[in-house]
């Protein structure tokens, strides 16, 4: 064979030969399901550039995250694990808390810069930080030196953003590993709708430009990308700080719905359009796997009886909402946009979980998943070549709640380890004035609940008493899942349950 013949065969492999792509996963905060008029055709509003997202890519209409809370989904997220297998066994962290992440546990964002990713996140983090203190007190922060433990410590080369939820102090900005301003000046506790928590802010910080700057610290990192033209790919983690509470959109979307809630939806969507056309202008969205996801189901903080007069149901006719571990609680929008490798149009039923994404992007850049890494991940990287399930596909998810109660999925059927919704929803044993809910004696119900989804998807009739077999059944892959690594003497509260379901 001649020189030039191989020369020109070795041009052609090198041509051919896969090129990762760049990666873009947007995470909604507290945006629920019906809130997107792709998966709500009844809709009080319209977002059309996430039904532009689905029409050109795949829609998953069984997309959960693994929480029905912010942080323990961020965790898993990011982790491909359990937030449970952890030390957060219920609730979320605040702003002031210590970092979640354990040391020495890989992420994906870490995963992807071992693999030549350029990795990015903007937005809202909500995993803690080692703060420098002066003294013990969580509140006690010298904002004059760094955080350790924050996203440059778990594989994110660049990061812009803010401690945890918008409505949580300390109200800095956060760039890369050091508060941008010290706080001088203190809020107080803000009423309905705006809802923030009062505490420490700083001069440079205005709740109004969070999710306008997050944007556009995105838009111009897609720029500066695309223009360093060294065929690096790139991985953009973009947590957003909507539609979650307080709710403040622009001047430009105020009014555009019936609730202001509905113009901050409205908003994000603008901005998920800004992304795209960024993507476009710079040449790269052929090449960028964009996914758009929430980080559980609507906030009822976010003004349900105003919903209730337009006849908006933000969870899409599914039970419950943020908190529970009926479906309203954590099954979520999930959209996959990826030109001329998803087929456009395209929707699943298969079952994912948001922990998914780090096998997934392991089996992208065709490396195996480091050892003691995402334990709990399954790729669903076959999925967006061809919406039908394989024999590797997830078919079990395990659902938690604000109260750290435990569900489990395995095809058709839902099983909850508890007789109440696990969150704020009735039945609660925990009363809500905002909420109108009333406290509930859950000694008073069955001590499980088995949903057939398949029939009943709003999950009312309860068929425990119908199919004990499948309650063990169920309760016993539950119980082998959690103590898959060996431990059977792990113990706390919420695992009461186990005691029914002894091997």
């Amino acid at each position: 064979m001649s020189l030039r013949l191989i020369v020109l065969l070795l041009v052609c492999l090198s041509a051919c030969a896969a090129v990762p792509p760049n990666i873009i996963y947007i995470l909604a905060d507290d945006l629920g399901l019906g809130d997107v008029s792709t998966y709500n055709p009844k809709s009080a509003w319209k977002t059309p550039h996430l039904d532009r997202l689905a029409r050109e890519g795949m829609r998953f209409d069984a997309a959960h995250s693994t929480s029905s809370l912010c942080t323990p989904s961020r965790y898993a997220l990011l982790t491909g694990r359990y937030a449970w297998r952890g030390k957060l066994k219920q609730g979320v962290l605040q702003g002031y808390h210590p970092a979640l992440i354990e040391p020495g546990r890989v992420t994906v964002a870490a995963f992807l810069q071992k693999h030549g990713y350029t990795t990015a996140v903007f937005g809202k983090w909500h995993l803690g930080l080692d703060w420098a203190r002066n003294g013990h007190a969580l509140e006690n922060v010298d904002f004059a030196r760094p955080f350790a433990a924050g996203p440059t410590t778990h594989g994110f080369d660049r990061f812009f953003g803010i401690s945890a939820s918008l409505d949580m102090p300390p109200y800095v900005w956060l760039d890369q590993d050091r508060a941008t301003s010290i706080p001088t000046a203190t809020i107080a506790d803000s009423p309905v709708p705006k809802l923030w928590r009062g505490g420490p802010i700083g001069a440079d910080f205005k709740m109004e430009e969070v999710q306008p700057r997050l944007i556009e610290k995105s838009v111009s990192f897609i720029a500066e990308r695309a223009a360093a033209k060294d065929g690096q790919p790139f991985f953009i983690y973009l947590p957003l700080a909507s539609p979650h509470t307080p709710i403040l959109p622009s001047d430009e979307f105020a009014g555009k719905t019936a609730t202001s809630y509905g113009d901050f939806v409205v908003h994000m969507d603008a901005d998920v359009g800004r992304i795209l056309a960024a993507l476009e202008t710079h040449g790269l969205a052929k090449n960028t796997l964009v996914i758009f996801t929430s980080d559980n189901g609507f906030a009822p903080a976010a003004d349900v009886p105003a919903h209730a007069r337009i006849t908006h149901d933000p969870s899409a006719g599914y039970r419950g909402f943020k908190s529970d571990l009926f479906e309203g609680g954590h099954r979520v929008p999930f959209i996959a946009h990826w030109p001329g490798t998803i087929p456009a149009g395209t929707t699943t039923n298969a079952l994912v979980g948001q922990l998914d994404l780090f096998a997934t992007c392991a089996d992208l850049v065709g490396a195996p998943i480091p050892a003691g890494a995402a334990e709990d991940s399954v790729s669903f990287l076959p999925l967006l070549r061809d919406a039908k399930p394989t024999s590797k596909s997830r078919t079990t998810l395990i659902s938690h709640s604000a109260e750290g109660r435990f569900a489990i999925q395995s095809d058709q059927w839902k099983l909850l380890l508890w007789p109440g919704s696990g969150g704020w929803s009735s039945p609660t044993p925990a009363p809500s004035v905002w909420l109108k809910t009333h406290a509930t004696d859950l000694a008073t119900l069955p001590p499980f609940q088995l949903y057939d989804l398949s029939a009943d998807p709003s999950e009312k009739i309860n068929l425990a008493a119908a199919h004990p077999e499948i309650v063990r059944r169920l309760g016993l892959q539950l119980r082998a899942l959690i103590e898959r690594d060996g431990d059977a003497n792990i113990d706390w509260p919420q695992l009461a349950w186990r005691r029914e379901f002894v091997p």
